[in-house]
């Protein structure tokens, strides 16, 4: 069983600092109310908390 989260963006990145911005994109995320769903490992983990105020996060379980 994998677990995958579900990042939305909800606020914008303009006049956030550069790594913000590149962390949204590497995220695949930038524009308003884009959604992904990824994989939940700690890299994931620890650029969602690096742009937390920027985006919502719902962990969803999958079986294989």
């Amino acid at each position: 069983m994998e677990n995958k989260l579900v990042i939305t963006q909800v606020r914008s990145y303009i006049g956030r600092p550069k790594k913000q911005r590149a962390i949204i994109h590497g995220l695949g995320l930038g524009k308003l109310h884009k959604t992904v769903c990824l994989n939940d490992t700690p890299e994931i983990r620890g650029m969602v908390n690096k742009v937390a105020h920027l985006v919502t996060v719902t962990e969803v379980d999958t079986e294989i």
